[in-house]
């Protein structure tokens, strides 16, 4: 079945399929609260566009930027009515103090899809499209993007991307204020790590259907898998220790492996230039 169209009032987009869980988007929430895009900015005004059937994904994101921005404001905006009521509904029992989160928590909700409205017009520091895109056309991708990013703060990014149900595997793209794609993430669970291209599955859809040979994404992921495998004599001093290793030897043979301070949490960071479609 295709995805449900939302109703024609403005709102841009279609219903997503709306599942989430407790801690899903952690990696994500942490990247965010280290990018200089929300800790430089004058006005930390984040929106989490598509945030699904539950509030808690938009709550904990709120919990963890204001650590480095108490003075964050999080904006909830889901296309589905009934999901922005039952998120209110959720936030009258956190103001009440009936939850674990804080009661002063600086969230709010409304409905609206890729045109991002947002009160008096504000533009967003930072604007999270989790789990989104997954439903579209890889050839819709750019669109999205760039009707997303028109609604930024000019300093502002998006983060688009995807992972799987429990967290443990996420992939995200960074997009600037002018739609352009400028990196590529991935953030691993390292222990029990197989090899990393179980990323491959959760790719963002730009590059889902891109893991194949001929293509960058899948030179870089085969590439990352055998220096994961080669550094397998490390694997007695713990998983960060392998996959900093791997990494180091990723550097070494001339790949723009980036994000080496957030190694040990087992992100790597790389340009898209060096990802992008071959096409």
């Amino acid at each position: 079945m295709p995805p449900e169209k939302a109703p024609a009032h403005g709102v841009v987009g279609q219903i997503t399929r709306g599942t989430t869980n407790t801690n899903r988007l952690r990696r994500i929430d942490r990247w965010i609260a280290r990018h200089p895009a929300l800790r430089r900015t004058a006005d930390p005004f984040v929106v989490d566009l598509g945030y699904g059937a539950s509030a808690v994904t938009v709550l904990e994101l709120e919990r963890r930027l204001r650590l480095a921005r108490p003075d964050v404001e999080v904006l909830g905006l889901e296309i589905d009515p009934a999901r922005v009521e039952r998120a209110r509904t959720q936030l009258v029992e956190v103001r009440a103090g009936r939850t674990a989160f804080a009661t002063d928590a600086h969230v709010s909700f409304a409905r609206g899809g890729f045109e991002v409205p947002t009160p008096r017009g504000r533009r967003p520091a930072v604007l999270r499209a989790f789990n989104v895109l997954r439903q579209y056309d890889e050839h819709e991708v750019k669109d999205a993007w760039g009707r997303m990013a028109q609604r930024l703060h000019p300093d502002g990014i998006l983060v688009e991307g995807t992972c799987d149900e429990l967290g443990r595997i996420c992939t995200w793209v960074e997009v600037g204020a002018d739609g352009a794609p400028r990196t590529l993430t991935l953030s691993l669970r390292l222990a029990e790590l197989a090899s990393p291209s179980i990323a491959a599955e959760r790719l963002p859809k730009a590059l889902i259907h891109r893991n194949v040979p001929g293509e960058a994404v899948h030179d870089f992921l085969r590439a990352l898998d055998g220096e994961w495998t080669r550094a397998v004599d490390t694997a007695s001093f713990g998983p960060v220790q392998r996959w900093r290793a791997a990494l180091d030897a990723m550097h070494a043979t001339g790949w723009p492996v980036h994000g080496r301070a957030r190694w040990r949490l087992g992100e790597v960071t790389v340009p898209w230039s060096l990802i992008a479609p071959r096409d």
